[in-house]
């Protein structure tokens, strides 16, 4: 278990696996506050209310790759409408779905630009992983995120706290 224990039914839970060659399910950034090994290639992780995370699942069978997505979601408080997804317990707010492992690579070196700049991709503005979908499932190139875009982002965020 990581950090102090939140109250169980305000937490998303991810049911991650691993099997390699076959199914490769994993988180690649968010903070998880809970974690449980379930058996040698399985375990779920936990998410407060609110906290962005990106999910990566990629799985295969004897004759190639059956299925290839990065959904970036944020977990859902109790009582609020969320989006059902395999794998995600109740479910999440999608900001970002992507399928092919092309595109999944994209938005993987999206995520990898984002951290160069030093920052965390879970503290990204939200609305700039809606634009990154929908630009990428357009066929088109996402703008960068920028330390100015970062900046502004935290400022609205405070002020409507």
């Amino acid at each position: 278990m990581i950090g102090a224990r939140a109250h169980y039914d305000d937490l998303t839970r991810v049911e991650l696996t691993w099997v390699e060659k076959k199914i490769e399910f994993w988180i690649r950034f968010g903070h998880e506050v809970e974690s449980q090994i379930l058996d040698r290639s399985r375990r779920i992780v936990s998410f407060r209310p609110d906290a962005v995370f990106g999910f990566v699942r990629w799985a295969a069978n004897d004759y190639g790759t059956i299925i290839s997505r990065i959904d970036i979601l944020r977990a859902v408080a109790p009582g609020s409408a969320y989006q059902t997804l395999p794998f995600v317990r109740p479910g999440g707010e999608i900001l970002l779905r992507i399928e092919s492992w092309p595109k999944v690579e994209d938005v993987l070196r999206h995520v990898d630009a984002v951290e160069s700049l030093g920052i965390d991709p879970a503290e990204v503005d939200p609305d700039h992983w809606r634009h990154v979908g929908h630009w990428m499932n357009a066929g088109e190139a996402p703008r960068p995120y920028t330390d100015e875009r970062h900046r502004a982002w935290l400022r609205r965020r405070e002020i409507g706290q």
